[in-house]
């Protein structure tokens, strides 16, 4: 059984929407690295309603989820290429250190979980 590889990637979800809906800091943050105003209310709803959706093991979720990920790997990706110095905003204002690489490859590192789970 896979489920635990899902269920996983949704606690990460849920502890970011959640980190990203109660920092005061997030929507700077996101704003800083370039993120779209409407990004920055929708995405801590998205990343709790997937998140609690994979833990509860809803395995359509793990495509959106998957998804989610490979658009926010695609902005860290651009971010780093422009030179952007920002907080990543990933995890709201529990994370403030500046974008890196790793931070693509933990994205990464999820969506091959999501991979594995939906194998």
């Amino acid at each position: 059984m896979r489920a635990w590889a899902g269920a996983l990637v949704g606690l990460v979800l849920l502890v970011a929407g959640v980190a990203k809906l109660t920092s005061r800091s997030w929507p700077d943050q996101a704003a800083a690295l370039g993120a779209p105003s409407w990004a920055r209310r929708a995405v801590p709803v998205l990343e709790i309603a997937l998140g609690a959706a994979l833990v509860a093991s809803v395995s359509f979720a793990a495509i959106p989820a998957l998804a989610l990920l490979a658009v926010f790997t695609a902005f860290l990706v651009g971010a780093l290429r422009r030179g952007v110095k920002a907080p990543c905003a990933c995890f709201g204002s529990l994370r403030t250190r500046p974008v890196t690489w790793w931070s693509v490859a933990r994205n990464a590192a999820l969506m091959a979980l999501l991979l594995y789970s939906l194998s």
